[in-house]
């Protein structure tokens, strides 16, 4: 009986071929291979989830003092979390940049800056949408 070349010769070995590890990922080539089958995936479970809970939030009650304004901040939340989240994913990668050099690292870094502009962006509209129409103070404390 021979064994194909390149063939996982016992159990142990077949079980260290067929799986990844964190590692693993480290190399440029099996990354992309694993995001390519994994990105659809995730692409549909964002489109049905975002889906939810925008249905959500527009079926949430009104707020006793501020009525339909305060649907706002299901908005401008999470927009002002997700732009910090990626600030601070961009800052790790420039570091594994600078330090060790990495490829995927400066891709990450280039990837997230526009992705953190538009959270931004979206968080600062938001919120002076929200301050206006709750009557806050806007410049020199006149209320618009």
């Amino acid at each position: 009986m021979s064994i194909a070349p390149g063939a996982p010769r016992d159990y142990w070995e077949a079980i260290s071929v067929s799986t990844m590890s964190l590692i693993d990922l480290a190399n440029p080539t099996r990354f992309l291979a694993l995001t390519a089958r994994v990105l659809p995936w995730l692409a549909a479970a964002t489109a049905i989830l975002l889906g939810i809970g925008l249905y959500q939030s527009a079926m949430a009650p009104d707020d006793y003092q501020q009525g339909a304004t305060v649907k706002i901040m299901f908005i401008h939340v999470p927009n002002a979390w997700l732009s910090m989240f990626v600030w601070g994913v961009m800052s790790v990668a420039a570091l594994g940049t600078l330090v060790w050099r990495h490829p995927l690292a400066d891709v990450a870094a280039k990837a997230a800056a526009p992705i953190g502009a538009a959270f931004t962006f979206l968080a600062l509209v938001t919120g002076s949408l929200w301050g206006r129409r709750c009557g806050a103070p806007i410049g020199n404390g006149m209320r618009g």
